[in-house]
């Protein structure tokens, strides 16, 4: 029984990191819909591509966005994304303005 109840005090620290990161990622995937981006889950060194293109010139702006909350690092395949890609954007998202359902 005290297995247990050790397994359990363990698991909530990371069921609330996990949260607080999903719920980044939310909001800035919703900024960037607002702002008129296109925006397309990848889950592999990155978190989204976003993409927006401008209808007077037709150039088109993708950029491949991480999202981190707290002080959070990259991991290093994240590094290693960054370092190929120059249009990669680390967004930063505050955990005091996250609230947990």
């Amino acid at each position: 029984m005290e297995d247990l109840y050790y397994e359990d005090i363990d698991e909530i620290p990371l069921r609330k990191n996990y949260n607080k990161g999903k719920a980044g990622e939310k909001k800035v995937k919703l900024r960037y819909e607002l702002e008129g981006y296109w925006v397309e889950r990848t889950g592999r060194g990155s978190d989204f591509r976003v993409e927006r293109r401008n209808y007077l010139t037709g150039c088109k702006e993708s950029k491949l966005v991480e999202v981190k909350t707290g002080n959070a690092r990259l991991s290093p395949l994240q590094r290693k994304t960054k370092r190929k890609h120059r249009n990669y954007v680390v967004e930063t998202v505050d955990p005091v303005e996250y609230v947990e359902f």
